[in-house]
């Protein structure tokens, strides 16, 4: 890296209103004038980054752009002195790779208030194994507790169990002691995610091919939901007296038709998680419990690590809803 130039997952727009990715050179100026530097060591690849880069303006309103949400390096300059050269730190959320210039380059410049220093436990690396999805799956953890949702209380369901959140709400729940049933579409990844610590597995169709009833049976206490619209419904009329659901996702739709009546003769709590804009207390708090989790459980292969140039092809494959795990984005 020179030091006017670094090399970027740059996405631009043509005249006609086509998008394309190259990673090439891209100026320091072309940075926001926010008050800390971050050479980036690790990004990871989220749903959120694979719209960026393929033109959507409802998350990037202005190309060229450098996705990536998450990031993870070293302290490079800090203008407000709070934070040292050279310190780890951790960028996840707030406009970056969205608006700002994203975790896809080798630099990134952004106000302090969204950095957080690498808690003792992880390294930069393992940080972005997690990242974002993993930051969403344990804040939907974090809401469940705070509704007094416990391991000795029954069942949890994760829905959209093989993708980035769903997989790792699978492993976070498991390692805290709850029993985990995971829905999937994906019934030949069974094993995948008995590995991350499932006692079972059921494939979607049987939360979603129920009856048109205000309520139905109860069979989980608790839900980390990551996909919205009929499953999100069918979720909230099977959930327990005094359950609740973290709804953090929207794939299959943004609208919620329900009933009232889990809420009203249950006590069911639906919880909303904007892990984008997470004030800093419960930020740290978040880092801190994934921190404490024994990381050496989660398997081998839950992850791949791609340089820049194989982001494309790792961005066609989470488009196409095929992408397992995570993937891990290193800077050379």
């Amino acid at each position: 890296m020179s030091g006017k130039t670094f090399k970027a997952f740059l996405v631009e727009e043509n005249s006609e209103g086509n998008f394309s990715s190259n990673v090439t050179e891209v100026p320091v100026s072309f940075l926001p004038d926010h008050e800390v530097l971050i050479q980036v060591q690790f990004s990871s690849l989220n749903y959120k980054d694979a719209l960026s880069a393929s033109g959507n303006k409802g998350v990037t309103r202005n190309y060229p752009h450098i996705p990536g949400i998450d990031a993870a390096g070293t302290v490079v300059e800090d203008s407000s002195g709070f934070f040292k050269e050279g310190q780890k730190v951790i960028v996840t959320g707030q406009d970056l790779g969205s608006n700002t210039p994203g975790g896809f380059g080798q630099l990134i410049r952004v106000p302090k208030e969204w950095v957080v220093r690498l808690p003792s436990g992880l390294d930069l690396e393992i940080s972005m194994k997690y990242g974002t999805a993993g930051f969403t799956a344990m804040y939907g953890i974090k809401r469940l507790q705070r509704e007094l949702i416990s391991p000795q209380d029954g069942k949890v369901l994760v829905t959209g169990a093989t993708g980035g959140v769903g997989s790792l709400a699978v492993f976070f729940l498991s390692e805290l002691g709850y029993e985990v049933v995971a829905a999937t579409g994906k019934t030949d990844k069974a094993d995948f995610l008995e590995e991350l610590g499932a006692a079972e597995v059921i494939h979607r169709d049987k939360i979603t091919d129920v009856k048109d009833s205000f309520l139905l049976s109860r069979e989980w206490n608790g839900a980390i939901e990551t996909v919205g619209g009929k499953m999100l419904d069918a979720v909230i009329r099977q959930t327990n007296h005094d359950g609740a659901v973290a709804c953090c996702g929207n794939i299959l739709g943004h609208e919620l038709k329900t009933s009232i009546y889990p809420f009203i003769l249950r006590g069911v709590s639906l919880l909303g998680i904007d892990s984008a804009i997470c004030k800093m207390p419960m930020r740290l708090k978040i880092w801190e419990s994934i921190a404490a989790i024994n990381h050496k459980k989660l398997p081998d292969d839950f992850s791949k690590k791609v340089n820049l140039k194989g982001l494309q092809e790792e961005v066609e494959t989470i488009l196409k809803g095929q992408q397992s795990g995570r993937v891990v984005v290193e800077h050379k």
